[in-house]
């Protein structure tokens, strides 16, 4: 069940307790929004990304403890309905794992700005009779394949080759991959894109593509419940899904041709390889953020990290944290971005809401990441968390300042 459907039977059940003897409770019963606004709370709409939904989630709960009078109410759609809505202003942000295209940001009806807030990883989840392990090994050019409908057994020599120790079955492979439009899609096609001309060429790189093979399923849920109710089935998910649903997971060959388990470490280094710099031991003056109050200080020490990322009102279509070097990279990490617009009164009927929305996405940023890595995502690095405030300082409301200092 999910939030909206317990804050309405809440309300029903409140509802029925009060009505008088004989009266009809339909007419007592009012909307959510409604109720809210009569108790003096705002309600936050977002949509978008599967990928990020469990930290979202958390974030939704653990912020009533920080304002009970802001609740957030997220639609885990997908990254293509998040755009949309986004672009269609029926939400307050949106949220994806694929940056605005050119033709994303032409559609929008006025300037918006990117805003990383976490950093995951795409794996691929299997169930294969008679290999119970995790720890398959894949290279991408042979999942290119495989979701290219070229490779059709789990015995294939290619697979059997990379796996000497195990004696894969003759079955035959089932693909599934998502049904929406989806920013998972995206990082997992740009990665197939990235390694495999066979695949660039014929089907490229995506929130949504033209499959050649398999069973499809809406959002990073139903990719993993295929997967693990259709034997012999390998997909692609977000590690947080894989681990939430003990799905075994394969190790992918990186650049440097070490094949790497998905996780937060392996993450962790495919990111800092490929946007800080800094951390060869030479001085360097960076700003940091402190992740507990948001604010920033400028500081000159040994080891800092700087960051090699568009401003959050420039395109973002151009980031990738794909095949990072490194030994121990994990090559198919992501970071997953909330999408606001510069002014917020494009979409928002009021400084009040406005300064509510940035509040809750400040505090995410920062103290918020302290739930990530319990949820197999990696917390924002220091310079991230800088970047993301500058972001937010230069957001507006009708021409004013939105983030209170």
């Amino acid at each position: 069940m999910n939030a909206n459907m317990i804050y309405v039977t809440t309300a029903i059940l409140a509802a029925i307790m009060l009505v008088p003897h004989g009266t009809s409770i339909f007419a007592q019963v009012q909307p959510p929004s409604q109720l809210s606004q009569q108790q003096g709370q705002i309600t936050i709409n977002g949509a978008g990304a599967t990928f990020p939904f469990p930290l979202i989630d958390t974030w939704r709960v653990e912020y009533q403890s920080v304002n009970p009078n802001v609740n957030i109410n997220y639609q885990s759609i997908g990254s293509g309905g998040g755009i949309r809505q986004f672009t269609e202003r029926t939400v307050d942000f949106g949220a994806s794992d694929a940056p605005l295209s050119e033709n994303d940001t032409q559609a929008l009806p006025g300037p918006a700005v990117h805003i990383p807030e976490t950093i995951g990883s795409v794996v691929a989840a299997y169930n294969i009779n008679g290999v119970p392990e995790k720890g398959l090994k894949l290279t991408g050019p042979v999942l290119a394949d495989i979701f290219l409908g070229e490779i059709t057994t789990w015995n294939d020599p290619r697979i059997q080759e990379l796996n000497p120790e195990l004696t894969l079955p003759s079955e035959n492979i089932v693909v599934a991959h998502r049904s929406d439009g989806s920013g998972t899609t995206f990082v997992w096609t740009s990665y197939l894109s990235a390694v495999s001309p066979g695949w660039s060429d014929t089907v490229g790189a995506g929130t949504s593509v033209e499959w050649p093979a398999g069973l499809g399923a809406p959002g990073n849920e139903g990719v993993a419940n295929t997967i693990i109710s259709t034997p012999n089935s390998i997909g692609y998910v977000e590690l947080a899904y894989a681990l939430t649903t003990d799905t075994d997971y394969a190790y992918i060959q990186n650049m440097e041709g070490n094949f790497v388990e998905p996780s937060l470490d392996s993450t962790r280094a495919a990111v800092e390889a490929a946007v800080l710099s800094g951390n060869d031991g030479t001085n360097t003056t960076a700003t940091t953020s402190n992740n507990s109050t948001g604010t920033t200080n400028a500081t000159d020490t040994q080891n800092m990290t700087s960051i090699d990322l568009p401003a959050g009102n420039e395109p973002w279509r151009d980031v990738s944290l794909l095949n990072a070097p490194g030994a121990n990279s994990y090559p198919i990490a992501s970071f997953s971005y909330l999408l606001l617009y510069q002014d917020l009164s494009t979409n928002i009927d009021s400084m009040e809401r406005a300064r509510a929305l940035v509040d809750f996405i400040q505090w995410a940023i920062t103290d918020g990441q302290q739930f990530a890595s319990e949820l197999s995502y990696v917390p924002l690095p220091d310079p991230v968390v800088q970047h993301n405030m500058q972001t937010l300082e230069s957001l507006t409301f009708q021409g004013q300042p939105v983030l209170q200092q």
